[in-house]
């Protein structure tokens, strides 16, 4: 039996296409709440970037892969990225500029744009920030970094930062958070506060940043357009974002009619 279901945003709930939910799987979320059955958001996105959710009643929300937590009346959990960790990350900035975005409780902002911020804002749409000197980027707390660095120089970062861990969805960057903030400690956390057990979980997504958690639910599904690796830890993979993926998927498993 599924009392709680996790979905990731960007090419699953949201089509990289349309920037939009469609109809046919916002019916399906309001059934699935008829139906008893809890549903969360477990994104990559900050809270500035839930409008695309278009006021869907979602029992929770797990933002910056699991970094802030929260429902619309309580902060679940948070956590930041160690100042150390940070103060590296500089350092390699000034020898090796490459963009990044800094994402803190309240802002988002590029150390510099360049192509790679632009294409990805052009599936997103999520990621038009402004540049900003990041220098006293120590001194503020920060929930998430987007590093345009490929994956190579990826596993150079993180062998320095020891305090982070990263994950990536697309080519040209990957999420810097901190070590031990995913979003299964999110998953973790809604499950401890609605009494809900592991065992009657479920979670869709496309993104190699989805992979721990649908290793970690109960029932996976992996989206018709998600990587292959993500389809290979699946419980099993449904249709495209753009086909009704999620609503094919939930009336396979008797979830909505």
């Amino acid at each position: 039996m599924v009392k709680a279901i996790f979905f990731d945003i960007d090419g699953t709930l949201c089509s990289f296409k349309t920037h939009q939910i469609s109809k046919a799987t916002k019916e399906a979320l309001f059934e699935l709440k008829k139906n008893n059955i809890k549903i969360f958001v477990a994104t990559g996105r900050g809270k500035d970037g839930l409008s695309v959710l278009d006021n869907i009643p979602f029992d929770g929300y797990i933002t910056l892969n699991g970094q802030y937590c929260f429902t619309d009346k309580k902060l679940i959990y948070s956590n930041t990225m160690n100042k150390e960790d940070l103060s590296i990350l500089l350092d390699e900035l000034k020898q090796h500029p490459f963009p990044c975005g800094f994402t803190t409780k309240n802002d988002k902002f590029f150390n510099f744009r360049d192509y790679r911020v632009d294409e990805i804002h052009e599936i997103t749409k999520n990621d038009n920030h402004p540049e900003k000197d990041c220098c006293n980027i120590i001194n503020e707390d920060v929930y998430q970094i987007m590093a345009f660095v490929n994956e190579e120089d990826e596993k150079k970062l993180i062998s320095k930062m020891k305090n982070t861990t990263s994950a990536r969805w697309y080519p040209t960057f990957c999420d810097l958070s901190p070590l031990g903030g995913t979003k299964v400690k999110g998953i973790d956390y809604f499950l401890e506060y609605y009494h809900i057990p592991l065992e009657e979980t479920l979670a869709f997504g496309d993104g190699g940043n989805d992979i721990p958690m649908l290793k970690h639910v109960k029932i996976s599904v992996a989206m018709g357009n998600a990587n292959d690796n993500v389809k290979a830890i699946s419980t099993f993979v449904t249709d495209d974002v753009d086909n009704e993926g999620i609503v094919k998927a939930l009336k396979v498993l008797n979830l909505i009619q």
